[in-house]
């Protein structure tokens, strides 16, 4: 409720924002009904982090970038969207509190997409980014959630796949 009572208090103008809000609320709705909105691998692929990339891939080989951009539009999974500008012009709403990801392959190295989406809090904890491979550190989770991430080693590698590939 707290989410909604947020959102009609919101200027006209703050569309950033409202989605945002209905984003989270979406988050929080899917926790409470029980569908699977997170759901990843319980026990997580170790990894190395190397100036500020993880070079290696989480699977031992590339991800699959179709599959990657299906994960950018699920609502329940990835969620890109809510908080990013995409390339993506038959899906309405594109978020404005991210950065753009447009040209984000060129700006940024294959490791360097693949730490942002595993765990963008290494690099600024106060990002409001999830981290989206990390089994720990979440606050009042339910027990069928506890110790599981929120994309499979799989699922990030398909979305760095994705992600690279925006050029």
């Amino acid at each position: 409720m707290y989410y909604l009572v947020c959102l009609a208090n919101l200027e006209e103008g703050d569309l950033g924002i409202r989605l945002l809000v209905l984003g989270a609320f979406a988050i929080v709705l899917g926790l409470v009904t029980g569908t699977n909105a997170i759901a990843g691998d319980k026990e997580l692929v170790k990894y190395i982090i190397k100036n500020d990339a993880i070079s290696k891939s989480l699977t031992g080989k590339p991800g699959n970038a179709e599959n990657g951009r299906k994960l950018v539009i699920n609502r329940k999974k990835g969620n890109c969207l809510a908080c990013h500008t995409m390339p993506i012009a038959e899906q309405p709403f594109h978020g404005n509190v991210g950065p753009d990801l447009h040209g984000v392959g060129s700006r940024l190295t294959e490791g360097e997409i693949r730490l942002l989406i595993v765990n963008s809090k290494f690099l600024n904890e106060g990002t409001i980014m999830p981290a989206f491979y990390v089994n720990t550190g979440y606050n009042r989770v339910l027990k069928k959630f506890k110790g599981k991430s929120m994309l499979t080693a799989a699922e990030v590698e398909d979305l760095v796949a994705y992600t690279v590939s925006l050029k």
